[in-house]
Parts: C-alpha cells; structure tokens; sequence
C-alpha cells in the first residue's frame, strides 16, 4: 500500500463564540494520489472548516492531519507555508486573480513563491499548464478581459503550476454555469486520471458530486457515509 496523499486521524475542532460550541467530531478518513472525493453536505455542517484544517490554514484542532505521510501538528507556520505551495494546489469559488497581472503572470505566482524553477521555465510550464486547460491564448490578456469560466480555468492552472500532490476545492463551480461546470468537471477527472493527482472538492452540487469516484458525506460535524 502507498501511503496515503492526506490522512485524517480523530479531527476534532472547537469555536468559542462565546460558549464552546463543537463543530467537527472525530474526522478520520484517507485519500489515496489519484483520488477524486467529492465532500458534500448542508450549509453549517462543518465542510469548509474541514477543509480550511486539511488544507494547513487552520491548525487550532485535535487529532492528526498527516500529508504524504508526515505529521503537520508539529510543523512551524513556516514550514506550513511551504507545504502548501508545494503539495497543496487551491480552487477556490471565486478565483482571486490579480487583475493588475496578465494571465500568465497570475498563474506563476505560486511557483514564483516556492522559487524552484528559473523564470524562464517557469513561464514555460505555466503556457503548458494553460495549454491542458485550453486557454493558453489568452496568456498575455487581463483577467478582467475573460469570462467566469475563463478565469475558472486560470485558477485552476495557478492551482497545478507547482504539480501538487493533491487539488482542494471550497466551491470550485459554485459561481460557474452547467457548461462551466462540466468543463471543470472533465478538467478535474483527467488530472485525477491521468496526472495522478488527488483531488477534494467541496460542493452544493449533487450533479458534480454523483460522478466523483467518492462521495464523502457530512451532517452535524461527523462523517456519516
């Protein structure tokens, strides 16, 4: 058995607004490189907290969160920050372009960050990325001179520069019409199938979420299927 991408242990997590109020209850589940998990739920049950703590933004919980089999509770906010750049790629409902950057510019700034590549190559895996996502001719344009789904697409593409281990998604076609939808869908399956890549999406969408390979269920804080 490969060890898992991401591994869950016990997650539990607390506010305090302000009585202690208990939002996730025990949370154990793992996803596999190559897995496509869909996590699904009514509005208040806990996906997006789940998310934000799976995700390393969030590290006020108890339990275990391991990513590629390393243990991040003990983990510096810096070396957090690092983890997510290289091995966590983000789509978010709204895609958070920098509308003073060009596409291109917009897709290279995780790996400008991370600092792995040379500009040149990194400019050149950012056209290949846009190239897979079927908007490489609209590198040079401003985000504001595309459409919803365009600019969709270009998170997305920012998402993959640094070929992370896994993609989280909080929403990723929750502003995105049908047709929209279906491409970010098909976009999704083919890095899940053919990259490897794992993949866990938070969605209000039942249609989205019938065709993922799992179906993750919440209600009140727990997992219930």
């Amino acid at each position: 058995m490969s060890t898992p991408v991401l591994e869950a242990r016990g997650i539990s997590k607390y506010f305090a607004d302000p009585v202690r109020v208990q939002v996730l209850r025990d949370i154990s589940f793992a996803l596999a490189r190559g897995e496509f998990a869909s996590v699904v739920g009514k509005s208040g049950c806990g996906k997006s907290t789940l998310l934000y703590i799976l995700s390393t933004m969030d590290t006020d919980y108890e339990g275990t969160l391991l990513i590629d089999g390393e243990v991040m509770g003990t983990r510096t906010e810096t070396e957090l920050a690092r983890v997510r750049n290289e091995k966590i790629g983000f789509v978010f409902q709204f895609h958070y372009l920098i509308n003073e950057f060009s596409v291109l510019r917009n897709v290279m700034l995780p790996g400008e960050k991370l600092g792995r590549l040379a500009a040149p190559e990194l400019e050149h895996r950012a056209y290949e990325k846009l190239r897979i996502l079927g908007i490489a001719d609209e590198a040079l344009k401003l985000p504001n001179q595309l459409s919803g789904g365009q600019k969709q697409r270009v998170a997305i593409a920012r998402a993959l520069i640094n070929d992370p281990l896994i993609i989280m998604g909080d929403e990723p076609t929750g502003n995105l019409d049908k047709k929209n939808s279906e491409v970010v869908f098909d976009i999704f399956q083919e890095l899940a199938h053919t990259h490897q890549q794992a993949l866990l999406i938070v969605t209000h969408d039942p249609d989205f979420a019938a065709k993922t390979q799992r179906v993750i269920e919440m209600e009140d804080g727990r997992i219930i299927r």
